[in-house]
């Protein structure tokens, strides 16, 4: 009679004893954020380190490409001195509210049109060409056109944040609702649901994931948009310090102002990656996230 036994294959660890698969992974899982980040941090110093070294040798002239440690006295310089339109502080302040604004207004209607039109065939026959027709104007023009109408407070740059947002948003969440199985669609009209919570509890959370990836991008271009419309005409903002720097043949005050710009976005970005793990915690990972863990 024979008998067989089940087992469950280990990694022998460093000090003789055995790793369970999960710990394998969790190690494996740490070395690698390890390697990712050195690889960072060794592309930033290369890339810092080589401006620094091409500058200082002549190699790259430091009046029109600025030099890295220009750059820090320069940032510093800001934070504590401020600018000619106020502090420092204010002028982020005010691009942030203007991208912020201008981001809420760009990715709910962005939502709302693109439900609307990828669930209605009438809808986005009838109001898509329209839709393209404003997605061809430049940014450009909508910005000078913005600030004609309504001046060169805040609301043109919300305004303009909020185009770049909308289309971004709603050709995602347009090609999303266009995903949905039709199998299941078909599946909840016959258990008697309604239309709205067809789009409630079907059609929203089937395209959930193609509206939170053009929220990644989305956030950046409220801040093109903030930023583009103070260089066009502002009392305040980022985009008018850059404006000025540029104007006074500044460049170390120039990639100053879109240091900090770069550092905004990416904190943007971390806290809608942390959304995005919230909503989408019901989605099982794909298998190129399974074998990321």
């Amino acid at each position: 009679m024979s008998s067989s036994t089940s087992t469950v294959s280990t990694t022998p660890a460093k000090d003789g004893a055995e790793l369970s698969p999960a710990a394998t992974a969790r190690r494996a899982g740490r070395r690698r954020v390890a390697l990712v980040w050195a690889g960072r941090i060794g592309l930033a110093v290369f890339v810092v380190g080589g401006w620094q070294a091409f500058t200082t040798w002549g190699i790259v002239d430091p009046f029109f490409f600025g030099q890295p440690s220009g750059i820090a006295k320069r940032l510093v310089d800001l934070v504590q001195n401020g600018t000619e339109f106020g502090s420092f502080y204010s002028n982020i302040w005010t691009t942030i509210q203007e991208a912020l604004a201008g981001f809420a207004i760009g990715a709910v209607t962005g939502i709302v049109f693109g439900v609307a039109l990828g669930s209605s065939r009438f809808l986005a026959d009838v109001l898509g060409p329209y839709i393209k027709m404003v997605n061809a104007i430049p940014r450009i023009v909508l910005g000078s056109i913005f600030i004609v109408a309504f001046g060169i407070g805040v609301l043109p740059k919300i305004l303009l944040a909020a185009v770049l947002v909308f289309f971004i948003v709603f050709f995602n969440a347009f090609q999303g609702v266009r995903e949905v199985d039709r199998n299941i669609l078909a599946n909840a009209k016959v258990l008697g649901a309604s239309q709205a919570q067809i789009i409630r509890h079907v059609v929203v959370p089937s395209a959930l994931t193609w509206i939170i990836a053009s929220l990644h991008s989305a956030f950046g271009f409220a801040i093109v948009g903030a930023l583009v419309g103070e260089v066009l005409g502002a009392q305040s903002g980022l985009g008018l310090v850059i404006k000025t720097a540029q104007n006074n043949f500044d460049p170390n005050g120039v990639f100053a102002t879109m240091l900090v710009i770069s550092v905004i976005v990416l904190g943007a970005e971390w806290l809608i990656g942390k959304l995005e793990r919230r909503l989408l915690s019901w989605r099982p990972p794909a298998p190129s996230e399974a074998n990321a863990l």
